[in-house]
């Protein structure tokens, strides 16, 4: 695949992945922390808010994987 183009191919799968995963952390949180103690929420937000990350760093890996060559 050349490189253009998994990189268009990576960077809407990135928007998905971030709107997706902004979507679904916000729909836990409002069905499952209302009531949690604020320390919960905290711990939650801030993994949550991190966890992102992994996912996000293995499509830019792949994004950035160099051309293989043609034979």
């Amino acid at each position: 695949m050349p490189i253009r183009l998994r990189k268009f191919i990576g960077m809407i799968a990135l928007v998905v992945l971030v709107v997706v995963y902004a979507f679904t952390a916000m729909v836990i949180a409002q069905l499952k922390l209302p009531d949690a103690p604020r320390y919960v929420q905290m711990i939650y937000y801030v993994v949550v808010g991190l966890a992102w990350v992994i996912p996000a760093g293995i499509l830019i890996k792949w994004m950035q994987k160099p051309q293989e060559p043609r034979n």
